[in-house]
C-alpha cells in the first residue's frame, strides 16, 4: 500500500500521458546503531529497510557488539533461506567510517549529533544519503490547567526511566507560575524514592559510557555554580558507574544543563509566567526531537506551536510507542525519519513515470509545431486559468 506504483494526474498539459510514482529500493543500506537502546532503535532502521526490499550491513556500538550478534543471528533463524540481506559489522569509529565509505546506497544513523555530523561528512565524499537521528534536549510543558499528578509521573519517567538515557527523554520542564510550586513538590516526593543500583530492587542501572559520567557531573555542577538549586540530589548524586535521582530549579537558561544534551538521570524545573512563555523556551534550543505538554484544554494548541519532530500531550514519549507514526527530529536532532509510512519511504526513493496514451492534439514541444500552436496554447491557459501572459517563441 505503501511502496507499490500509484497513478497521479496528469494535468493538462500533460493530458495525453499516464503519469505514475513507483518506489525503487536503494540496494544495500548500512545502519550505524547506538548503545542506548541497541536493539529497539536500530530496528526502526534494520526492520523499515527491509521491507522496502534492500539489504543491511548493521554495525552495532562498539559498546554492544553481543547484541547486535545476537540481532542479526535471530534473524538467520527466523529467515532461513535468506539470512545474507542482514549481515554484521562490529568494532569502533574506523568501522563505522568504513561503513559510511564502503559504496552502501544509503546510511542510517543513530546517536549523538557531534558523530552525526562526522557520518555526512564521510557519507558526502560520495553523496551516499543518510538519515540522521541524533539527541535531543526535550521540553515538558505544564500548562495552568494540567493534571499535575500525571505530570509529574511523566516527568520523573521520562527523565529519569534508563538513566536518563534516552534521546526522547525529559530533560527540561516549564511549568507555569500558578501550578510551579505544587508541581515540583510532587517531582520532589516522587524523584526521592528512586534510586539506580546494580541490585535487583534498584529502579534503573548504570550510566553505559564513562565518559557520560563526566558530563552530567558537569552539568550538576554549572547548574549549581550559576544559581541553580538542587531539590534532589546534587553533586553527591554522581557516584560512578551509578548517578542517583536530580531534580534542579532556578537554573539560568545559558548553563550548560539547558543547553546541552546531558543523557543523565537529571531534571531542571523552571518558572514560567504563562504557556506563550513556556512555549518561547522550550523553543530555543538547537535540538528539536520531541516534547510533552501536559493541559486539559490547550494541549493541541501549544502542540502545534512547538518546533520539534514529535510531541505527546498528556503523556510523554508515547509518540515513540505507535508504529504508523514517524520518529525524528529537526535542528541537530537530525532529518529524515523512521517508522510509518514516512519510515518505509525513507528506504526507497520514488521514480516518475509518463507513458504516451495518445498522440497530443497541440504538440508544441517539436521543432516540426505548426505556426498557431503557440497562440492555440496561450489562448488554452488563458481560458483554463484566466490568466494573461506571453508564450516565449
Amino acid at each position: 500500500k505503501v511502496l507499490g506504483r500509484r497513478r497521479v494526474g496528469s494535468g493538462l498539459l500533460a493530458m495525453n500521458h499516464a503519469a505514475s510514482v513507483e518506489y525503487v529500493p536503494y540496494g544495500v543500506v548500512g545502519v550505524i546503531g547506538p548503545w542506548n537502546y541497541p536493539a529497539h532503535t536500530p530496528m526502526g532502521s534494520i526492520s523499515y529497510a527491509l521491507a522496502a526490499g534492500n539489504a543491511v550491513v548493521f554495525k552495532p556500538s562498539e559498546f554492544t557488539p553481543a547484541i547486535g550478534k545476537w540481532l542479526v543471528d535471530a534473524f538467520a533463524e527466523a529467515v532461513p533461506d535468506r539470512p545474507e540481506v542482514l549481515q554484521l559489522v562490529t568494532g569502533f569509529g574506523a568501522t563505522g567510517n568504513a561503513l559510511c565509505t564502503s559504496g552502501v546506497d544509503k546510511l542510517a544513523f543513530t546517536g549523538s549529533t557531534a558523530t552525526g555530523k562526522k557520518v555526512m561528512a564521510a557519507c558526502a565524499e560520495s553523496l551516499t544519503p543518510v538519515v540522521i537521528e541524533c539527541g535531543g534536549k526535550d521540553a515538558l510543558i505544564v500548562a495552568s490547567d494540567a493534571d499535575l499528578d500525571a505530570a509529574a509521573d511523566a516527568t520523573v519517567w521520562g527523565g529519569l526511566s534508563n538513566g536518563g538515557q534516552t534521546c526522547a527523554g525529559v530533560e527540561r520542564v516549564y511549568a507555569v507560575e500558578s501550578v510551579y510550586d505544587a508541581f515540583v513538590e510532587r517531582v520532589t516526593r516522587a524523584a526521592r524514592e528512586i534510586r539506580g543500583g546494580s541490585d535487583a530492587s534498584a529502579d534503573y542501572g548504570p550510566i553505559t559510557m564513562p565518559a557520560q559520567v563526566a558530563v552530567i557531573e558537569r552539568h550538576i555542577a554549572d547548574a549549581i555554580a550559576s544559581g541553580g538549586r538542587a531539590l534532589v540530589g546534587g553533586r553527591d548524586s554522581v557516584q560512578a558507574p551509578f548517578v542517583q535521582p536530580v531534580v534542579l530549579v532556578d537554573v539560568p537558561e545559558s548553563s550548560a544543563a539547558i543547553r546541552e544534551e546531558t543523557f543523565g538521570p537529571t531534571v531542571t524545573i523552571t518558572k514560567v509566567r504563562d504557556e506563550d512563555e513556556a512555549v518561547e523556551r522550550a523553543n530555543d534550543s538547537r535540538f528539536g526531537l520531541g516534547a510533552a505538554v501536559f493541559s486539559a484544554k490547550q494541549g493541541r494548541d501549544i502542540a502545534d506551536r512547538l518546533s520539534c519532530g514529535c510531541v505527546s500531550i498528556n503523556s510523554a514519549i508515547s509518540f515513540a510507542f505507535v508504529p504508523e507514526l514517524p520518529f525524528g527530529g529537526v535542528r541537530d536532532s537530525g532529518f529524515g525519519r523512521i517508522h510509518g509510512a514516512d519510515g518505509l519511504r525513507e528506504f526507497a526513493w520514488p521514480r516518475s513515470v509518463t507513458s504516451l496514451r495518445f498522440p497530443a492534439p497541440l504538440n508544441v514541444t517539436t521543432f516540426a509545431r505548426p505556426r498557431y500552436a503557440h497562440r492555440a496554447l496561450a489562448a488554452l491557459v488563458k481560458a483554463r486559468w484566466g490568466r494573461r501572459g506571453s508564450i516565449s517563441r
